[in-house]
């Protein structure tokens, strides 16, 4: 599964539309899109956050993270 599935994955398994989740960590509405459309990803800031709130949340991060950590490396 890419980065943007597994960011997505977490959204919804909080029902959260994009601008909602976006609210959640802190971040715009137009970020969450970038990120689960594969445009861009989140920066370290970002996805301590991202960690944060799966953390609160009692939700698996090793997923996302590996794939965060590979992103564009096979681009």
């Amino acid at each position: 599964m890419s980065y943007s599935e597994e960011l997505k994955k977490i959204r919804k398994k909080c029902f959260l539309s994009q601008e909602a989740f976006g609210r959640e960590i802190g971040v715009s509405f137009s970020s969450i899109n970038r990120w689960e459309g594969g445009k861009s990803k989140p920066n370290m800031n970002a996805m301590k956050k991202l960690k944060d709130f799966c953390d609160v949340h009692d939700i698996d991060f090793t997923a996302l993270e590996e794939q965060w950590n590979n992103w564009g490396k096979d681009n």
